[in-house]
Parts: C-alpha cells; structure tokens; sequence
C-alpha cells in the first residue's frame, strides 16, 4: 500500500499537531481567517448566542464555531423565506434559469476555494472534491437549459375538442425544507435546493453540522448570482430539534440521510400531508459477468468501492463476479487497490482521502473486525493509519463474509468491500436483489445491450452498465433516487424539478355547455352525449 505523507495548506502553514504559535494557528494553517468565517456563518438564522465548534479531519484542527439555532429561529427562516417567496414566484422562468445560469459560471470561476473548503470539512481527496463543482454545475446548466420544458404550461386534450380548452399549470410547493449531509457537502448543501428555486420556490435548509461552512459557501454564491437573499435560508443545530421544526414547517421536504431517519421524516410529512423526498441508505452490488474486460473492471471497481473513502451513496459494497473471471479480477483488484495512495492532504496525488469523523473510523473498524473475528480474510487492507491523518483507513476487500457477519446486510459507508463468486447470472442476479435496499448498481460485460437487460432485473433506481456510478450520476437528464428502504422520490430530470411543484388543471369550456341546451329533457342530452362519445371513439380520439 502507497502511503502519503502531509502536504501542507493552500495558503501555507503546517496542518500537523504542534504549538500554538503563528505557524501553526489555525488561520495560518488553513488559509480561513476570522473575517472570513465570520462572512459566511453570518448567513445562519440565529438568535441563542450558542455556538457548536467545527474541526477539520486533516489535523483536528477547529475551522469555526458556527451559530446554532432555536425552533424559534427555524420559524423566523420560514417567516423570511414566505415573504421572499411570494415575489419570486411572480418572476419570469427565464430570470430564474440565467440566475442559474450566473451560478454555473460562479462555480468553475470560485472552485479553488470550494474546493478547499470541502477539503477541510469533509477530508476527502482533491479529485472527489472537485466532481462536486463538476456535478452542481451539470445541475444549474441543465436545469437553466430545460425549464421552460419542465415548468411551461401544457395544452391537454379537453373533452370536447374546440369546445373544451384545457391546460395544466405547474404552480410551485411554496417553502421547501431541505437536510443536507455531510459526505457531499457542496453538492448535496445545493442540487436538491436549485430545482426548487428554478419552480419559483424559497429554501430552508439545515446542512449537517460536520460540514456548514461549505454550504454556508454555496448559499454567498446564490446571492452573487442574482438570487434574493431572503430566498435561501439557513439554519444550524440538532437534528431531532432543529430538522424536525423544519419538517413540521415545510411544505415540502428533502432529506438525504439513513433510512431510521427517513422514516421518521416520512411520518412527520403524512401527519401533515405535504410531500418528501427522502435519499436513503444502500448495500450496492457491482457484478462482474464472464464476458467483462478484467482490467477494465478491476479499474471501475476501484473507483465504485473507495471513491470518498466509501462515504457515497452510490458506492459499492458487495462484488459479485463470475467463476470465469474471478481469479483474474481478484488479482487485478487487489494490485489496483494497493497501489492507491492515501493520506488526508490538499493535494491532487492523493487517490483516497480521510474518513470524516472517529464515530465513522469506529463504524468502519467495527465492520472490519467483526467479519474477521467471524472467519472472513482481508485481501489487502484492514487497518486504520492515523500515521496519515487520524481518520484514515485503508481501502479494504474482504473475501468469505457471511449473512452472520454486520458488513454481509449493513451499510458500512467507508472503503470496505465484500468480493463474491458467483456460478449463473440468474444466481448473481438474486443475490444483488437480497435484502432491503435499492439505490445503486454496476454491470460488467463486453455486451452493452446483455448489460442493459440484466439491469432491468436488478431492484435498484440508478443501474450502471460498464461504469460504477458517474454514468447515471452525471446524466442530468436521468431521475436519480432508490426503491424499498433505499427511499422514495427522485432527484435529477424532470422528476427533480416536478416534485418541487403542484399540478393545477385549467379548463375553459366555450359555446356549449357540458349541460342540456336550453329546453333540452336529460335523455335527449344523454343520447346526443352517447352518440358524440362514440364518434369521438371512432375517430381515435383519447
């Protein structure tokens, strides 16, 4: 296993333990001086005078201690947001979609800073950090680029043609509650958020507390792009407190989170009857059929299982591979794996990065030690290297786990992986579909079209053919979201857009009334109604 030691900070300055002194404070080190914190948590809806403290996982090092917020405050956000709401949804389409339109320029302009701060809070690799810029940019284009087809009125059939105009409006939710989390905190902290925006909606929103200053970040940047600063409210604090005012608040919610959560998220919308979307948890298979290329595979498989360190939604977790192939791929899995380089650093060589937290380096480990207690091998990897950075763990393939071991059904959200043989794709295919979730998958194979109709067999929202998770990912156009306990709704395409709407229909009737002409008995009308249903019938008329 490649290691990587410490590279230092974008403005100078040593990340590593040492003396409190100007070298190593922690403004010198990270390049975030007070003023600048202070612009951006300045942005919260807080009123307690409580503040939480937020450290760096590259060092341990404080970044800020950010504002937290009352029910109170969370009532005061949706106050601001209602009134800002009010006139957004007067604003024309088009203003809308060029204020996206300015972000998605703002984005590439600022990614160096973006990216660094993502860095600090989350400990990712630069790479992962940047796909976040990359993807909320995708986002704001294609939704600026597609609203007037998502969002226009609609002429429908009415039901006597001429005399019956109908049409269907999209009216927007009104305020919408979003909880964002912590393992992608740019790109989650806003790609839920802009559709909503583009459908004339305002925002309140409650980022994970591990990771506010990036989305404190995205939210200046709204209000550089020409948004009203009232539209996009953000608030801080507990989730049981500060998220559940927002659920009770909210006229519609977004959450992306574990699937506990979920549930009580979906309760709380029911009791109230407004919509959700909720992203949940996964156990991502990736099969490996007999016809795959080997080394294309072990390279996509690489990338499946520890982008992010494993913190991704979409990441796989159980690989299953043909006997064909398994030996080879196994080889060219492992070498890949171990030439990785790791560390919790700022720069681009770094392949993987850090865990974000001990309470995931504890998950992580638990996992790990469990499966082996319980007569799993590790193939490469197994140990966490706090020589790199205190959260670091290495990437990690584990062979022989069994349904009594906690990694075989639970999500384990970090670089650990379970390989599989398997005999027949029917046998791959049942195994992929075993257990609750349905988010993400990866097919494998020198035949696109066998990929693509295995795919419709596997019981996941996004499918992959070839690819680990990127295709579907950056498809804007594709709905994005799980089945079973992996979630309900979509983000992405239109779908993304449409939930943050109502469908209003609108019929103008003309001439005619759909009624008896004057002096006309009801069987006269009857008849003359059944005569004309059947004309239209025959004409193919829906």
């Amino acid at each position: 296993m490649s290691e990587h030691s410490h590279t230092g900070a974008p403005s100078g300055g040593s990340i590593g333990d040492g003396p409190a002194d100007p070298e190593h404070d922690t403004t010198a080190a990270y390049g975030l001086d007070r003023s600048y914190v202070s612009s951006l948590t300045r942005r919260i809806v807080s009123t307690t005078g409580e503040t939480a403290a937020v450290a760096s996982p590259i060092g341990r090092r404080p970044l800020a201690h950010v504002p937290q917020s009352s029910p109170a405050d969370v009532a005061e956000a949706f106050s601001r947001a209602r009134r800002a709401q009010a006139s957004w949804a007067a604003t024309s389409v088009d203003d809308r979609a060029a204020a996206l339109l300015r972000l998605h320029d703002l984005l590439l302009d600022r990614q160096e800073e973006l990216i660094d701060l993502v860095l600090w809070e989350s400990g990712k690799a630069r790479k992962d950090a940047y796909l976040e810029v990359a993807h909320l940019a995708l986002t704001a284009r294609y939704y600026a680029r597609t609203a007037h087809q998502h969002l226009d009125t609609v002429r429908v059939g009415g039901m006597f043609p001429v005399l019956t105009r109908a049409e269907v409006n999209r009216v927007p939710k009104g305020v919408v509650g979003i909880i964002s989390p912590w393992n992608y905190p740019l790109t989650m902290a806003l790609c839920d958020g802009l559709p909503a925006l583009l459908a004339g909606n305002a925002v309140v929103i409650k980022p994970d507390a591990q990771t506010m200053l990036t989305a404190l970040l995205a939210a200046q940047l709204l209000d550089e792009a020409g948004f009203p600063p009232e539209l996009w409210q953000v608030v801080a604090g507990p989730g049981p407190e500060v998220g559940g005012a927002i659920v009770s608040q909210a006229d519609y919610v977004c959450f992306t989170g574990s699937t506990a959560t979920g549930r009580t998220i979906a309760r709380g919308c029911a009791d109230r009857l407004v919509g959700c979307s909720l992203e949940l948890g996964g156990k991502n298979p990736m099969l490996v059929l007999r016809d795959a290329d080997v080394q294309r595979a072990a390279e996509g498989a690489t990338r499946a299982v520890f982008s992010n360190a494993g913190q991704l939604c979409v990441s796989m977790e159980r690989l299953f591979v043909a006997d064909q192939v398994y030996d080879r791929f196994v080889d060219a899995f492992v070498s890949r794996t171990e030439a990785m380089t790791l560390g919790a650093s700022h720069d681009w060589s770094v392949d993987m990065g850090s865990l974000i937290s001990q309470a995931q380096l504890d998950a992580v480990t638990a996992h790990v030690e469990d499966a082996v207690a319980k007569g799993a091998h590790v193939l490469t990897g197994g140990r966490h290297r706090p020589d790199l950075g205190p959260y670091v763990f290495e990437p990690t393939i584990l062979e022989g786990v069994t349904a009594d071991m906690e990694c075989f059904g639970l999500e384990t959200f970090g670089p650990v992986v379970s390989i599989y043989r398997f005999h027949s794709e029917d046998e791959a295919v049942e195994r992929a579909n075993h257990g609750p979730y349905g988010l993400n998958a990866s097919v494998w194979t020198r035949d696109g079209a066998r990929g693509r109709a295995l795919a419709r067999r596997i019981r996941c929202g996004t499918v992959n053919v070839n690819e680990a998770y990127g295709a579907t990912f950056g498809s804007l156009a594709a709905p994005m979201g799980g089945m079973g306990e992996s979630g309900l709704g979509r983000r992405q395409g239109p779908e993304g857009v449409l939930r943050y709407t109502e469908t209003q229909s609108v019929a103008t009737q003309r001439l005619a009334p759909i009624s008896p002409l004057l002096g006309m008995s009801e069987e006269t009308h009857a008849k003359v109604m059944t005569v004309a249903l059947r004309v239209l019938n025959k004409l193919g008329r829906a």
